[in-house]
């Protein structure tokens, strides 16, 4: 498993270069994966499935980065950014949102869809076709916006 292994090869560099963050985030990252691991058993984890922990994880820390920031905690929003970014490492490079535009143009032509009732379907198109290199809110928000 290819970014099972960059994940070990990068722990093993930022304990070798003393680097705290990124070797709390790399361990946390690790066992989120284990976690998920342990869940799908007795099926095996995929790249998808790793894909999805770590976007789940991103979301947790964008979520939290807004709540330390409302609550006036910049020391602990500044922690969850610096996670964030290591994190962000190990995701594909995410689409802008003029290409994610475009595309979501062209699944609604595709799939002729008129209204919001369609958006279900949209977005599992979309989403498909993005193989996670989109934003899911920044797509529904996109899909509401044609569709209404």
């Amino acid at each position: 498993m290819e970014l099972r292994e960059k994940i070990m090869n990068d722990m093993k560099t930022a304990m070798r270069e003393k680097n705290q963050i990124k070797l709390d985030t790399i361990r946390f990252l690790q066992s989120a994966i284990k976690n998920r691991e342990i869940e799908l058993r007795p099926e095996a984890i995929t790249a998808d499935d790793v894909l999805g922990v770590l976007k789940k994880l991103v979301k947790q820390r964008k979520e939290s980065i807004e709540q330390y920031q409302a609550a006036q905690r910049q020391d602990l929003a500044d922690k969850e950014m610096a996670e964030l970014k290591v994190i962000e490492g190990y995701l594909p490079a995410q689409m802008g949102k003029d290409q994610v535009e475009t595309l979501v143009t062209q699944v609604i032509a595709e799939m002729k869809a008129a209204s919001i009732k369609d958006m279900g379907p949209v977005m599992k198109a979309v989403m498909a076709k993005t193989g996670g290199a989109a934003d899911n809110k920044m797509v529904s928000e996109i899909i509401k916006s044609k569709l209404t």
